[in-house]
């Protein structure tokens, strides 16, 4: 019976890709917001314009297997990954910077994970297509990721990589309509364009990080 079905299994039989705009710092303590708010100051003024709201973003992606988060967080709470579905690990600012966890983030295809902040998510989910095929190949695309460095321009598109590049660059490699996907009104995702930017490069599959399956391997 209906009644008797599980969140999980619910999530299951929604099958397809699912797009979360989140406000930057939303139902934190408030650090996060607040320095974005700072960023997003100097930015706008150096690029004469009108601060703009932040957001970052999320996935949840819906197979029969069951659910996924796919999200990229920072800075790593601890050192147990596998119990939080990390497939990739990157620095953040600098590479010699990452030998401590405060300064790497973690990509994550958590099955039955948390979202944080799911429920303030500018309009709910965005459904980007309900084709199970296209939800398999992100999911075993996640584990290809390049663990590039966050808050660096390395696409050369002056945006720095960080957690809507990885959205992004899933996206594209994908081969969903990345195009008509844009923020909420008022709104911008630092990142963005670079995530595309780096998954339209010609280059390999898979150079810059190991290939997992989140649907047969466990993180180690």
């Amino acid at each position: 019976m209906v009644g008797n079905e599980t969140p999980h299994e619910r999530d299951a039989a929604r099958v397809g890709i699912y797009l979360y705009w989140i406000p930057l710092g939303a139902g934190g303590t408030g650090f996060v917001r607040m320095n974005g708010r700072i960023y997003e100051a100097v930015k706008a003024r150096l690029d004469r314009r009108q601060p703009l709201d932040l957001y970052h973003t999320a996935l949840e992606v819906c197979v029969p297997e069951g659910q996924y988060v796919v999200e990229t967080m920072w800075p790593s709470p601890n050192g147990d990954t596998e119990s939080r579905g990390v497939l990739i690990g990157g620095p953040v600012f600098a590479r010699w910077m990452s030998r401590t966890r405060v300064f790497r983030y973690e990509v994550r295809c958590w099955q039955n994970g948390i979202l944080p902040d799911r429920d303030l998510a500018a309009g709910g989910p965005q459904i980007l297509t309900d084709d199970l095929r296209t939800a398999h190949l992100l999911l075993q695309t996640v584990g290809s990721v390049p663990a590039l460095i966050w808050g660096r321009d390395q696409s050369g598109v002056e945006d720095m990589w960080n957690s809507n590049s990885v959205i992004s660059w899933l996206l594209t490699r994908s081969g969903l309509p990345i195009e008509t996907l844009q923020p909420p009104p008022g709104g911008r995702a630092p990142g963005w364009q670079a995530g595309i930017a780096v998954a339209l490069e010609e280059t390999p599959m898979g150079r810059f990080g190991s290939t997992h399956h989140p649907l047969t391997q466990r993180t180690r």
